[in-house]
């Protein structure tokens, strides 16, 4: 399975829309996970219409609509892989641990809310990703995405996609 991570897309305060690049990887992708902090519904909207399937919970910055369309944590099995997706963490310091006690049953953890691409695993073998934001950089040089391939119960390279500067 060819899979697209992404967090933190915070329309329209970040950015007006989705860059081209991400749109045509949710078009390539067997499966969309959205780590939370979308801001908009419309959004939410536009990548269920367009993705063959969509992992998504809401951020800390999501209202009220938002919350009720989506859950805090989500599951999936992917590629035989058992997948959890969340917006917040905590801090860094820590966090494979934290992680691993609280999803003792996952193969991977995606997360968002840093906006800082992540890619650790923890002792016992949980790996964590953290796409970044494809709208706000923050501290980092890019926007960015992740994509993965899962395909049985393997996860297969993890790729940090750069966008270009708006």
């Amino acid at each position: 399975m060819h899979l697209l991570l992404t967090s933190d897309t915070h329309l329209p305060s970040r950015a007006k829309v989705l860059p081209a690049p991400l749109l045509g990887a949710v078009d390539r992708a067997d499966a969309v996970v959205h780590a939370g902090d979308w801001v908009d519904a419309a959004t939410l909207d536009l990548l269920q219409a367009r993705a063959k399937r969509l992992i998504a919970v809401y951020g800390n910055n999501d209202g009220a609509e938002l919350r009720t369309r989506l859950p805090e944590v989500a599951y999936a099995e992917l590629g035989g892989l058992r997948f959890g997706v969340v917006h917040e963490t905590g801090p860094s310091r820590g966090r494979e641990r934290r992680c691993a006690a609280r999803f003792p049953d996952l193969d991977v953890l995606v997360f968002g809310h840093s906006h800082i691409p992540w890619d650790t695993t923890a002792e016992g073998g949980l790996r964590l990703l953290n796409p970044g934001s494809p709208t706000d950089r923050r501290r980092q040089p890019y926007c960015t995405y992740m994509t993965v391939e899962a395909t049985g119960g393997a996860l297969g390279e993890v790729r940090v996609h750069r966008l270009p500067r708006r």
